[in-house]
């Protein structure tokens, strides 16, 4: 068999099989691209007369997190979130990161971008820090209805996948909890083995609800 044919049998047989090695990677995920669960409705919508925000959550597919006056403790945590989580889908349409801090932490957040910029030079255009009171924090992180507390310093390791609609999505079969509200943005164990299939999962929905209504209108 001449060389061109033996190449053109494997170009081919590449072709064939990647398509569908890429799709059983995707469906090999725990949600196998069922739609991630809600877990709690009705999310608070981002202070209005945060200082200098203009960042919301509806329309968005947001992660989020509380991390109020305890800055000086959240490096690791970003740089976890940032290499696996940020950089595989920032691009993604609609997607961004959310944070609640205090109103007096804005030099402590941009020493925190600049770590987070170092070496790969990450663009942070969807890092998104909202400048509110200790107070406000509280509020809106009771607007999750969950059996997660704050800490004194309105802080949590823990951050959240929020829909458009501003729900909250997380698993309610967890191997482990059960119900799983948030991640722990400590464990990269965490991270790798559920949270990046379940951002994979609520994109995958939305991509799927996307392509359905395209082919709606062109009908």
């Amino acid at each position: 068999m001449k060389k061109e044919e033996v190449y053109k049998k494997i170009v081919l047989g590449i072709l064939f099989v990647f398509p569908l090695l890429v799709y059983l990677f995707f469906a090999s995920g725990k949600n196998n691209f069922a739609k991630l669960p809600i877990l709690s409705k009705k999310i608070m919508e981002l202070p209005e007369k945060s200082i200098g925000n203009s960042t919301q959550l509806n329309g968005h597919i947001s992660i989020l997190g509380y991390w109020g006056g305890s800055l000086q403790n959240k490096k690791a945590e970003a740089l976890n979130l940032n290499e696996k989580i940020y950089k595989r889908f920032y691009q993604f349409d609609d997607f961004q990161f959310v944070f609640l801090v205090d109103s007096d932490k804005k030099k402590e957040v941009e020493e925190l971008k600049t770590s987070l910029r170092q070496g790969v030079g990450t663009d942070l255009s969807r890092w998104n820090f909202v400048y509110v009171e200790k107070k406000e924090i509280k509020s809106h992180f009771l607007s999750l209805n969950i059996s997660i507390d704050l800490d004194e310093d309105g802080s949590t390791p823990y951050v959240f996948i929020i829909d458009k609609n501003r729900s909250l999505r997380g698993r309610n079969d967890d191997e482990d909890v059960v119900t799983l509200y948030g991640y722990d943005a400590r464990s990269v164990a965490q991270i790798n083995k559920k949270m990046i299939d379940d951002v994979k999962v609520i994109l995958a929905e939305y991509r799927l609800a996307l392509k359905i209504y395209n082919n709606e209108r062109e009908k």
